[in-house]
């Protein structure tokens, strides 16, 4: 592991730390930065995304869909975790806390925003740091690619309509307008770019050393976006420590619960460690660069939507790594198969 990657944890702590405190000792600037906007798409977080994303996209060779047939087991049971289990679970779980039990300690008004968020942040599954997941775990890199192409591919067609649907049974309105600029947007114009640059970087013979030129910038990018939005939501962190931590407990819970149904799938189905790790991993994690950009623009930068999808950020790389630690770990009882 690379310096970045081992200390991941001590970073994100960090730039949430000085996102914090930025946003409380200059609230006018980041005020204005948050106001920066051009069809309720936030300009600073926009850019930020891009750099992040797109190298990160370009590691994807979409001919990887080929591999498919060599993992379908495993490539099963993270689809269906993906994109029957996770949307529909996290929608149920923010019914039942947000909008029942934890109901008479939130901001009646925010309820259904603070729903809103964390339906869109598990609308979508994780992109890029999967592939870090996956190296802890020394899963199977063409299974990862392969799933993350397969994912990508799926996402242009079934995020909007996903969301639309939770969001409408959740008896939110839906910005369609708004919701399908946020995939062209985050989604289908990143990967295009991505692509197209992979596509002329192999045929120079330059990928690999683009790649590694690269891998800073999205690193960076993803630190100055944990900056930028917890600046933009430092005040209500610092004020509602207690909503944090409401909101915090559906995600936690269908983090582990996700993570653990598509591990235990795996096994059944008789997949490999190597598979199985990665794709619990997959099947738990969620795209938030994308989550936190769509809240944004469907709700503004200050809604319940936008606190609930960072506070998705504030807890996604430490579950993720006590994720890593328990695959890692529970080895010995994954080989040991039932007869």
């Amino acid at each position: 592991m690379n310096l970045f990657e081992r200390y991941l944890t001590v970073w994100v702590i960090l730039c949430i730390g000085v996102g914090i405190g930025l946003g409380w000792l200059f609230p006018g600037v980041f005020a204005a930065l948050a106001s920066a906007e051009v069809a309720k798409v936030n300009l600073p977080v926009a850019v930020l995304v891009w750099a992040m994303i797109v190298p990160m996209l370009m590691r994807i060779d979409f001919g990887a869909l080929g591999q498919v047939s060599r993992h379908w087991r495993g490539i099963g049971v993270t689809l269906f975790i993906n994109w029957a289990v996770k949307p529909f679970s996290m929608a149920l779980l923010a019914w039942l806390f947000i909008g029942w039990l934890f109901r008479p300690l939130l901001p009646a008004d925010q309820i259904e925003s603070y729903i809103a968020g964390l339906i869109i942040l598990a609308a979508a599954p994780c992109t890029a740091m999967v592939f870090v997941w996956s190296h802890l775990t020394r899963g199977e890199p063409h299974f990862t690619l392969s799933q993350v192409a397969l994912n990508d591919l799926i996402m242009l067609l079934a995020f909007a309509p996903i969301v639309g649907l939770l969001l409408g049974l959740a008896a939110v309105t839906v910005p369609w307008q708004t919701l399908l600029l946020s995939v062209v947007l985050y989604i289908v114009i990143p990967v295009i770019i991505a692509q197209l640059l992979r596509q002329a970087l192999l045929r120079s013979g330059k990928l690999e050393p683009a790649l590694k030129a690269l891998a800073p910038v999205s690193i960076s990018a993803l630190l100055a976006t944990l900056v930028l939005l917890f600046a933009f939501q430092g005040g209500q962190i610092i004020r509602q420590p207690l909503i944090i931590a409401l909101l915090a407990v559906p995600i936690l819970i269908q983090v582990y619960f996700n993570s653990g149904l598509a591990y235990w799938l795996n096994r059944v189905a008789g997949e490999s460690h190597s598979v199985a790790g990665p794709s619990a991993l997959i099947g738990a994690s969620n795209f938030f660069e994308l989550a936190v950009a769509t809240a944004i623009s469907l709700f503004g930068v200050h809604s319940g939507a936008a606190l609930a999808t960072v506070v998705g950020v504030l807890i996604e790389v430490p579950v993720m790594l006590s994720i890593v630690w328990i695959v890692n770990r529970s080895r010995g009882w994954y080989e040991r198969r039932p007869a």
